[in-house]
């Protein structure tokens, strides 16, 4: 179908510099090397359990973690070789977790894989084999895939919206797997919508990427109604997208599917493609590894593939220029202290910032421009919120709706007083959290 003429957008946000150098770098496999670290939790909900032992055997493909309830999603082995070791492992959240380590065999051997017709499975069959294939969102949120195609009955679910915007600057990772795999992405489109029996299906793509746009209109059909957003920060993020697309506001404390919509990034409804029609679970995942890297690209990873095998493959990075290691993207993304951590389902970006990228800065006092207010995409008060935090007023800071901040980083990078203003916020959400947890 064609786009819109109009280019939907969202009251606030930013425009950093792209700086997608591998726009045009085709995605490329990667062979696993070295050992590979499997976290055990690699989404929201409950942690897998490990049902293999120090010393087994595996295959990719095969399942090695078994999700514990509804919320909570299986790992898999991402190559064939032995178990030797299970325990506590750097993750890139920055926490330590259970996982599962792996030395690779060398002959990368899978499970035998049993496809499925989509027509032919029922909705609950359809839901249960993508718990089972591991599959989360993949956008960065890690939350299980089958549960957010659960909805409870009294949600009246009209709108499938495909994330196709990556506003992150540096990522292309979602930018290349449109153009590669349209047919794929479109498939699993299709597929969800009619597992959710929806009226509308959008995906939205930003208008720095119109041959994605383009071929996306390609391979989609009449139900599918591809459309050009404006290019802005957090333009990805769930609750200014629909805002976007369908003029509809979430609830402060609400969900997607409080206004009747369910919201999937682009790799991961290519995973659901793959899992249904081929019978493939989740072990490896699109990523742009870029910035101080030699050999910047995207590349379909293992997951488990640690860092520093990674940036071994792609010819190391710059020795003394790199301040910085960031999982994901430079807003959003988290700051790795190290190569040990490994790539995860919710990885989408490898990024060595420079020096000159990454230049620590003194806050100076609040001048009180409102700069910050007028980029917050959820409509908060983020020097107001952090001023609570930082005396110590948790109360003030729930009543300023805290807990509401996306996180994405647009009030800091604005503030002309270099407050690390999201850092506060997150700080304060924590605070919350925790009291809530203790209260409960």
């Amino acid at each position: 179908m064609s786009t819109l003429s109009l280019k939907p957008t969202f009251k606030g946000g930013i425009h950093p510099p792209d700086s997608k150098f591998t726009r045009e770098k085709e995605i490329k496999k990667l062979v696993p090397t070295g050992h590979l670290i499997i976290p055990l939790s690699q989404h929201i909900g409950a942690a897998a359990e490990p049902i293999v032992e120090e010393g087994d055997k595996v295959k990719r493909g095969q399942k090695i973690g078994e999700a514990q309830g509804f919320v909570s999603s299986p790992v898999h082995a991402s190559t064939s070789g032995e178990v030797v070791g299970i325990g506590p492992f750097p993750h890139p959240s920055g926490n330590q977790v259970t996982g599962i380590r792996i030395a690779p065999d060398g002959e990368d051997e899978e499970v035998e894989y049993s496809g499925n017709d989509p027509d032919k499975l029922s909705g609950d069959e359809t839901r249960e084999k993508i718990q089972e294939a591991g599959i989360v969102g993949m956008g960065g949120a890690a939350f299980p895939t089958h549960v957010k195609l659960s909805p409870p009955e009294d949600k009246n679910i009209d709108t499938l919206i495909i994330n196709g915007a990556e506003c992150e600057p540096y990522l292309t990772a979602d930018y290349r797997l449109m153009l590669e795999e349209p047919e794929a992405v479109v498939n699993g489109t299709q597929l969800i919508a009619d597992l959710l029996e929806v009226d509308k299906v959008f995906i939205g793509i930003e208008d720095n990427k119109p041959e994605a746009t383009e071929i996306m209109n390609q391979y989609s059909g009449e139900t599918i109604e591809v459309v050009e957003l404006t290019t802005k920060y957090p333009q990805g993020w769930e609750k200014t997208l629909i805002h976007a697309l369908t003029g509809r506001e979430v609830p402060v404390d609400g969900l997607p599917l409080d206004v009747g919509v369910v919201v999937q990034n682009v790799g991961t409804v290519k995973a659901v493609w793959d899992a249904i029609k081929f019978g493939k679970p989740l072990t490896e995942r699109v990523v742009t590894a870029t910035g101080e890297i030699s050999k910047q690209g995207n590349y379909s990873v293992r997951i488990g593939t640690r860092w520093e095998a990674l940036v071994s493959q792609l010819g190391g990075i710059a020795e003394g220029n790199t301040a910085k290691l960031i999982d994901g993207g430079p807003m959003m993304g988290d700051t790795q202290p190290g190569l040990e951590t490994p790539i995860v389902k919710s990885s989408s970006g490898v990024l060595a910032l420079s020096n000159l990228e990454a230049i620590e800065r003194d806050p100076s006092p609040c001048i009180r421009c409102g700069k910050c207010v007028d980029v917050c995409p959820a409509n908060l008060l983020p020097t107001s919120i952090y001023k609570a935090v930082e005396s110590g007023n948790i109360d003030q800071a729930e009543e300023l709706n805290a807990t509401a901040c996306c996180e994405c980083g647009s009030c800091t990078y604005v503030c002309p007083s270099e407050i690390p203003l999201v850092q506060w916020i997150v700080q304060g959400k924590g605070e919350i959290n925790m009291r809530e947890e203790e209260e409960a």
